[in-house]
């Protein structure tokens, strides 16, 4: 493997001839502020790369988001603020100070007490505030949110014991969103019933966890599927002249159990 120091540097050297007067008139308009759309977009192209399993696709978009992540650095450059050098250092220090039972004398039975100890080690550090959840960004999606907020919260042991528990809750909020949509007519206009939905969508989150799963992960995999599955109905329909548009509730039903067997199969 190449020395990954020596291939950020000639990517950082890359964007500062893209920024040098004789450069790209485009890349030398760009403040930090204009970057930002694009390193979200490059960062959800990678996730969808991991969903799609192909290390080339992985490769290539993980290049994407590192150019976005060395094109911001070498603004902070211009003008002063940090340098790659202190991007990695920074990481760096923090990586071995988190991890004392690797790079210290602290003595670690597994990755669930590897997780508690993480978060403690935040919480005593000087950065992190003294918020458990005050380092999570919120623009998270929120099913991401729920999810990462009931990691930290386990960190620290408050939180349920096992799957069991958390699908008995399951039970108990499912439970409370079937008593309010009982009680009204008027769905959107109550707001228990969105309360009890959050609090079931917020739960699910958690059950998630405790089986080893990311519900975000797991939700994108099921849109995968749907939209696979609704295509293949459109094809098939197609074929017949038909469309999704003018079929009845028997028809459609037909055409949905087809389109998953085919996708089974």
């Amino acid at each position: 493997m190449q020395d990954s120091n020596h291939s950020l540097r000639r990517l950082f050297d890359l964007v500062a001839r893209l920024r040098a007067p004789d450069g790209c008139p485009w890349d030398r308009e760009q403040e930090v502020g204009d970057l930002r759309a694009y390193l979200l977009e490059e960062a959800h192209e990678v996730a969808a790369a991991i969903d799609g399993g192909d290390w080339d696709e992985i490769r290539t978009e993980l290049g994407d988001l590192l150019f976005q992540i060395v094109f911001i650095t070498h603004l902070a450059a211009e003008r002063s603020a940090f340098d790659l050098d202190d991007v990695v250092g920074r990481i760096e220090d923090k990586m071995i100070s988190r991890h004392p039972h690797v790079f210290g004398d602290e003595k670690l039975p597994d990755s669930a007490a590897v997780h508690k100890a993480w978060e403690r080690h935040k919480l005593e550090s000087d950065d992190a505030g003294r918020s458990l959840l005050g380092g999570l960004p919120r623009g998270l999606p929120a099913l991401l949110t729920a999810y990462r907020m009931t990691q930290k919260a386990a960190g620290v042991g408050f939180d349920w014991h096992d799957p069991e528990t958390v699908m008995l809750k399951v039970d108990e909020e499912l439970a409370e969103l079937r008593s309010e949509l009982s009680d009204t007519a008027e769905i959107q206009a109550n707001p228990a019933v969105r309360a009890e939905l959050g609090d079931l969508l917020f739960t699910l989150a958690n059950l998630s966890r405790h089986l080893g799963l990311d519900p975000e992960a797991a939700l994108a995999s099921a849109n995968t599927k749907f939209r696979r599955r609704v295509e293949r109905m459109e094809t098939d329909l197609a074929q017949q002249g038909q469309s999704l548009a003018n079929l009845d509730d028997e028809a459609m039903e037909r055409a949905w159990q087809a389109a998953k067997k085919a996708d089974r199969d």
